[in-house]
């Protein structure tokens, strides 16, 4: 690239030195001369703004620009109001998990004290996302700085991570209550629980910090937009004009590992509980053992469907425009239905509403 821009330098400099021979050695009429001027004019501004963008194409990009938006300004306005109402939503339910949790005796249990910290990442996962893009969809420049499109990119898939760990966890939690329940207390004493909750948090932060030191030290190069609501994996890659093939396998391989690692011991789990549930003789037996799981299970299949269709299948070339709507899907709404999904089918969490409502109106009525 730099002999290309020399190159449009130096037939520059040799138009700019030819014109008064050219001009002097020709017997030319005045409109010839004129004609002449004006075309060698016309050409030296080609070759400049040639050169011009070549070095911009090929200098490093600041900030990116998002452009995975839709261009109607009504539509974007229609998509802040129905993000905003979902957002607020997966808060508010999200935090009522939580305070349910520990302000209810009753749920003080590893299942729900892990839940509570699911719903915190849940929290923190979705405010990596969300509130950019409700900002974005608000202004018409939407752009992000580099470091700062890391750094959403690295707490996005860190919370992501941490979900993964601590669903493994909860599937962990459910077989030895219904595996082994005669040593589920002592397996799952309090202090277990915390230094299970603190692992998933670690591995998840550690393990997500080696692709993303590999990908700050790529350059990114114009054109510098990003076909996508926020920063995520493959449309990073795409920007990078230096050999992105560590980071991109870097980030495969972890993905891989944990993902299957994940799915296949929760998998194991419930392959024992399905075997004991099968095994109690009373059909209420079978349907209350399997209450206190159902649950979690249907968060297991919403969270690892979305998360394999998009970090583990192979991509295709008309495939990206499709895996932004079930990027946006599984970074705003899944957030919203797990809480959703534990409050509506869990019998325990139910009565737990219940009571707080109950307390809440004799409050109100003294």
């Amino acid at each position: 690239m730099k002999r290309q821009a020399e190159g449009h330098r130096n037939a520059t400099e040799r138009l700019d030195a030819m014109s008064p021979q050219l001009l002097k050695a020709a017997n030319m009429s005045p409109v010839q001369v004129h004609e002449f001027q004006r075309r060698a004019m016309r050409y030296k501004h080609i070759l400049q703004a040639s050169n011009h963008m070549e070095q911009r194409n090929h200098s490093n990009a600041k900030e990116f620009i998002f452009q995975g938006y839709p261009s109607s300004q009504n539509v974007q306005l229609a998509l802040f109001i129905v993000l905003l109402h979902v957002y607020m939503l997966t808060i508010v339910s999200n935090i009522l998990i939580i305070l349910l949790v520990r302000a209810d005796s009753q749920l003080h249990t590893p299942m729900y004290y892990f839940l509570s910290h699911f719903s915190f990442v849940e929290i923190c996962y979705t405010s990596t996302t969300a509130p950019k893009i409700l900002v974005d969809l608000l202004r018409k420049h939407k752009t992000i700085s580099v470091a700062g499109c890391l750094a959403q990119f690295y707490f996005f898939m860190s919370f992501g991570g941490t979900e993964d760990f601590l669903l493994t966890v909860m599937a962990l939690d459910r077989y030895l209550a219904i595996c082994r329940p005669l040593h589920y207390s002592t397996m799952m004493s309090h202090t277990v629980c915390k230094q299970l909750a603190a692992i998933s948090y670690i591995c998840s932060f550690i393990v997500i910090l080696f692709p993303v030191i590999w990908m700050s030290m790529l350059s990114f190069c114009f054109p510098n937009g990003i076909n996508h609501f926020f920063c995520d994996f493959a449309p990073l890659l795409k920007l990078s004009c230096t050999d992105a093939s560590i980071s991109g396998l870097t980030f495969t391989v972890i993905a891989c590992v944990v993902i299957f690692f994940c799915s296949f011991m929760i998998l194991i789990s419930y392959t024992f509980i399905i075997i004991t549930i099968l095994k109690i003789p009373s059909t209420i037996g079978r349907q209350r053992a399997f209450s206190t799981c159902g649950s979690h299970l249907m968060v297991v299949i919403v969270f690892y469907g979305t998360l394999m269709f998009i970090y583990v299948r192979p991509t295709g070339r008309d495939s990206f425009s499709f895996d932004k709507v079930v990027s946006a899907f599984y970074a705003v709404i899944v957030p919203l239905l797990n809480p959703l999904i534990y409050s509506l089918r869990n019998k325990e969490m139910k009565h737990a509403t219940h009571r707080a409502l109950h307390l809440l109106m004799r409050l109100w009525k003294q």
